[in-house]
């Protein structure tokens, strides 16, 4: 059995209106998503660099679950920016800071009920 220093490789999240959940995320974590249409349906993939660790992912229309997993991202510029974008798209904090040996988070919910968290590593 081989042994991995990297345990996630990749995340999803059902979305009811991919446009609409693809604005959301750009918003909050202020990037750029791309639509895929290669695979069954079209995806909005979340930017992500295959030569740098780390997970990529993307939204697709499904079902979303009720207390599913939880992803958790990483937004720039601090937690309480993100915050505020968070609820100027449309989502709603959940929790306080959690303070973590690596950093700092929150959890929250998009608007379609997702849960996510927005973490920031110490400096």
């Amino acid at each position: 059995m081989s042994q991995s220093t990297n345990h996630g490789c990749w995340f999803e999240i059902p979305v009811t209106n991919l446009a609409a959940a693809r604005k959301f995320y750009e918003e909050v974590l202020q990037v750029q998503m791309t639509i895929d249409e290669n695979g069954p349906q079209p995806i909005a993939m979340f930017p992500f660099d295959d030569d740098t660790p780390g997970i990529g992912g993307h939204l697709y229309e499904g079902q979303p679950g009720q207390g599913g997993a939880t992803v958790h991202l990483i937004a720039p510029p601090g937690l309480d920016a993100a915050r505020d974008r968070i609820a100027a798209a449309g989502g709603r904090s959940v929790s306080p800071d959690i303070e973590i040996p690596p950093g700092t988070f929150f959890y929250a919910q998009d608007p379609d009920g997702n849960s996510f968290s927005i973490f920031n590593g110490r400096s």
